[in-house]
């Protein structure tokens, strides 16, 4: 706090040399009580030219927010270990750029379903039973969401899912999960997201998952926790599913194999295979901060395959709403057909967002460092000795007004905590070739 208002003071200081010093100020302070990630661009838009650099962050600096609740919580800035032990049984605020007028080739590929704008939740079940990976959370009905402010459609057209900011609960803190009532058998599932959970104590994912578990199979498409920076995409599935291969150019991939090669929730401890990509704005705090992207899971024939495209560097094709696949680059992660049939393992998906706060993996972790964005334990950063206790003890830190997203102009490693998915759409393709 004490080394941030300066820089606030000096940047205002400058301005007073520029016409308008008044209104800044004055839009500023309305914007300090409204989402974040607009006061962000508001004070970006208004600084822009004076703060010429950007002091670099500082282990010793401590940094206070207060909730839109008021309870207030001091943390230090960020700095665990391996792969998920378990399965789940801003810059901008803007989707996928319009297409433009340049011709995009037709494509075999055809919208089943889609999920956007003011009907976005149509079509989505909201599980509300305890949750399978034993997090600190009590996942609600779309009604309760609704009542509690946990969902919305917010003014850029986004769909928005957040977790309860109670300044202290006594066990579980109510949070969203949904599930796409449509299922597809193989296909091309494009999400496009500019922003996602981050920080200690959280674990979000967006996945696909058949029935009877692990029999149906299950495609983690997004998945991390804490402060990582890197995403991990992971499958599970039952005995029989196998890699071919442990170096990504054999699997000609951009991505990491994590641990195994066997996929086998049951011969893996649930850990499956992990893949984890070398891209830190693939997930967490370096996600959110370039505005997010698109990520596509391809399942055919060949296998199953995950690609991200940060925003900016969106293929034409998906955002003409006409995918080509075979024209992109390799993907993040790709687990081919020759040892794991794509439909003998995988059934009847549906595809899933939610956060779950702690639980097996988060909880796991929870002193741990190693993986990238996790240079310092969340127990060090947060003064917790278990994720569980700061959970409970720490609503003004899940709070969307409590995002930090202001810090990220001068400190871009600084603490991240926010529980809040911002959603573009939801798009599953069929290959109608």
């Amino acid at each position: 706090m004490h080394t941030f208002f300066p820089l606030i003071a000096l940047a205002l200081a400058s301005l007073s040399l520029v016409q308008g010093k008044s209104l800044i100020l004055t839009h500023a302070h309305k914007a300090a009580v409204k989402h974040s990630a607009g006061l962000a661009r508001d004070l970006r838009v208004a600084f822009g030219g004076i703060l010429a650099t950007q002091p670099s962050s500082s282990s010793n600096q401590n940094f206070y927010c207060v909730g839109s609740d008021g309870e207030g919580v001091t943390m230090p800035p960020s700095g665990n270990s391996s792969s998920s032990p378990t399965v789940k049984g801003n810059a901008t605020s803007t989707g996928m750029a319009a297409p433009s007028s340049t011709s995009v080739a037709s494509s075999s590929w055809k919208v089943a379903d889609s999920y956007s704008g003011q009907t976005f939740f149509n079509g989505w079940g909201f599980f509300t039973a305890a949750d399978p990976t034993d997090g600190n959370v009590q996942y609600v009905s779309q009604s309760t969401a609704q009542s509690a402010g946990l969902i919305e459609i917010n003014s850029d057209g986004n769909a928005v899912m957040r977790v309860e900011t109670t300044p202290q609960v006594q066990t579980n803190r109510q949070s969203v999960r949904i599930t796409t009532q449509a299922t597809f058998n193989g296909g091309l599932v494009v999400m496009d997201a500019v922003h996602m959970p981050t920080g200690c104590g959280t674990w979000p994912a967006f996945w696909t998952n058949g029935p009877n578990w692990p029999a149906g199979g299950e495609i983690d498409i997004i998945e991390g926790v804490n402060n990582y920076t890197n995403n991990q995409a992971t499958i599970h599935t039952n005995p029989g599913c196998i890699l071919p291969s442990t170096t990504s150019a054999s699997l000609n991939m951009s991505g990491t194999l994590v641990a195994s090669t066997d996929c086998s929730a049951s011969q893996t401890g649930n850990q499956g295979c992990g893949i984890r990509s070398n891209s830190s704005n693939s997930f967490g705090s370096g996600f959110n901060g370039i505005g997010g992207g698109v990520y596509a899971m391809l399942w055919d024939n060949s296998g199953i395959k995950v690609y991200f495209f940060p925003r900016g560097s969106i293929p034409s094709d998906i955002s003409a709403g006409a995918p080509q696949p075979q024209n992109w680059p390799a993907p993040m992660a790709d687990w081919p057909s020759t040892d794991c049939n794509p439909y003998q393992y995988f059934n009847t998906h549906s595809a899933i967002f939610d956060t779950t706060l702690c639980g097996d993996w988060a909880s796991a972790v929870w002193t741990g460092t190693g993986v990238p964005g996790q240079d310092v334990s969340c127990a060090q950063q947060t003064g917790f000795s278990t994720c569980s206790a700061f959970v409970q003890a720490s609503g003004g830190s899940f709070s969307e007004a409590c995002k930090f997203r202001i810090l990220s102009m001068f400190y871009p490693t600084s603490l991240t905590v926010t529980t809040d998915w911002e959603v573009s759409s939801v798009v599953i393709y069929q290959n109608t070739s």
